[in-house]
C-alpha cells in the first residue's frame, strides 16, 4: 500500500490558513480516512495542538467537551483544537455554540468537528452552530485513489468498493467480507444510527438495510420491500429507515425524474449502495454470475455520480427506463450503463430525448468506464 493524501486534507489545510475564523465541520461514512487525515494536518500544523475523540469515553458529556475545549486554550495561541466523533456528545452544537462565541473575535483558536452520522451532524448544526461552520464531505475513496494506493484494476475496485483498511484483505475473501460486516457495517447499524434516534424495530431495520444491499441500483416498491421482510411494519416506517441508512452514507436513495417534485417523492426509490464493498459483503456471488456483476457495475456508476455536482434521479415510464438522470444547473443528461455494450436500440433513452429534447444521452460501459472513473467528462464519453 502507497500512503496517499486525500484530496480533503489539502483543502482543509488551506482553510484554516485563512484568517476566517469559522468552525470547520467534517463529516462522511466510516473508516475512509478522516481520523488518518486529521492526524497529519495536527503533525503539519505551525502551533500547538489538541487532538480527542469522544469514543475514549463511554459516556462523553458536556463537561468533558468543556474540559477538552480548556486544555486547548491553555497550550496557547492559534492552537487547533479537532474533536472526533462530535455527534456522541449529548447536547454538543448547544456546549460549542457558548464556547466558540466566547473565543470567536479572539481569533486564538481553529476549531474541527468529526463526524460519521450525517443526520444527527445537520441536525446539530441547524440548531445552534448557524453562521459558525464551514462543512466538508469526506467520501468514500474513488477508484483512482485505490488504484494509486492498492494497485487495483477497476474490476477490482467495482468488486471490493473502496474501505482502505480493508484491502490488503482481498485475497482471503471470508476475512475480507467478515471485516466489512463487523468492522463496519456493525458499528453504524448498532451504535452510530441509535445516537440519533430509536428504532422501534430493529430486527425490521436490519432486514430492510440487507435487502437493498441484495438489490444494488435496483427500484424496490416500497410495498414489494414490505412483502420481503421477515418481522411487520408500514411503509412511513421503511421510508423513515431509508432515510437513517442515507444519513449513515450506506445507501442513497434516488427518485424517478418528473417535472413534479411531488410525483418524485411519491415514486418507487431506486437504491444505490455509496460503497460497492456493502453489498458485495453480505451477498457477494460468484464471478461468473454475470447478472450480479452488472448490477454491481451499475451500482459503482451511480455512487460515482453521488460525488458530481448535480442531483441524480433515474426514469422510468411503462417499460421505457433509463438508469440515471443527472441534472446541472446548465445540462441534463440521460446515462444508460451497460456492463457490454450492445447492438441496437436504446428505447429508453430514446422515449426521454423525445420529451427531453435538451437532454444529452450518455452510454457508460466497460470500454469508457476507465474513463468516467478517471474523471472524464459525460459529453466525452
Amino acid at each position: 500500500m502507497i500512503a496517499i493524501d486525500r484530496p480533503f486534507i489539502t483543502d482543509l489545510e488551506a482553510r484554516l490558513a485563512l484568517d476566517l475564523n469559522a468552525i470547520q465541520v467534517i463529516i462522511g461514512p466510516r473508516q475512509v480516512g478522516k481520523t488518518t487525515g486529521l492526524k497529519t494536518i495536527v503533525s503539519r500544523w505551525k502551533g500547538p495542538s489538541h487532538m480527542v475523540t469522544a469514543d475514549e469515553t463511554a459516556s462523553p458529556s458536556a463537561y468533558w467537551l468543556e474540559l477538552q475545549w480548556e486544555l486547548a486554550k491553555k497550550k496557547g495561541p492559534n492552537v487547533l483544537l479537532v474533536i472526533d466523533e462530535i455527534q456522541k456528545i449529548k447536547d454538543w452544537s448547544r456546549v460549542i455554540k457558548v464556547l466558540f462565541d466566547r473565543e470567536r473575535d479572539k481569533r486564538t483558536m481553529k476549531v474541527v468537528l468529526l463526524g460519521s452520522a450525517s443526520l444527527g451532524i445537520q441536525q446539530g448544526l441547524s440548531e445552534s452552530l448557524t453562521g459558525r461552520y464551514e462543512q466538508m464531505y469526506v467520501p468514500h475513496w474513488t477508484y483512482p485513489e485505490c488504484q494509486k494506493a492498492f494497485g487495483w484494476d477497476l474490476e477490482t475496485y467495482i468488486t471490493f468498493g473502496g474501505y482502505p483498511a480493508a484491502a490488503e484483505l482481498i485475497s482471503d475473501i471470508k476475512r475480507w467480507q467478515d471485516y466489512i460486516k463487523y468492522g463496519i457495517i456493525e458499528p453504524v447499524l448498532s451504535k452510530d444510527i441509535l445516537l440519533i434516534t430509536s428504532i422501534h424495530k430493529p430486527a425490521l431495520f436490519r432486514q430492510c438495510f440487507e435487502l437493498a444491499m441484495a438489490y444494488p441500483s435496483q427500484e424496490i416498491a416500497l410495498t414489494k420491500l414490505l412483502g420481503q421482510l421477515q418481522d411487520k411494519g408500514n411503509v412511513t416506517t421503511i421510508k423513515h429507515y431509508l432515510l437513517l441508512l442515507e444519513g449513515a452514507f450506506l445507501v442513497k436513495s434516488l427518485q424517478k425524474y418528473s417535472g413534479s417534485k411531488l410525483r418524485a417523492r411519491l415514486s418507487t426509490p431506486k437504491l444505490v449502495p455509496l460503497n460497492n464493498a456493502l453489498p458485495s459483503a453480505l451477498h457477494g456471488k460468484a464471478s461468473e454470475d454475470s447478472v450480479w456483476q452488472g448490477r454491481l457495475f451499475e451500482s459503482a456508476i451511480g455512487t460515482q455520480l453521488t460525488l458530481m455536482d448535480g442531483e441524480l434521479f433515474y426514469f422510468r415510464e411503462g417499460d421505457y427506463e433509463v438508469d440515471y438522470i443527472f441534472k446541472t444547473t446548465t445540462a441534463l443528461y440521460a446515462i444508460e450503463v451497460k456492463s457490454e455494450r450492445k447492438k441496437g436500440r436504446y428505447m429508453g433513452l430514446e422515449r426521454f430525448i423525445h420529451a427531453h429534447p435538451n437532454a444529452i444521452p450518455v452510454i457508460i460501459d466497460k470500454t469508457n468506464a476507465e474513463a468516467f472513473f478517471q474523471g472524464a467528462s459525460l459529453e466525452s464519453l
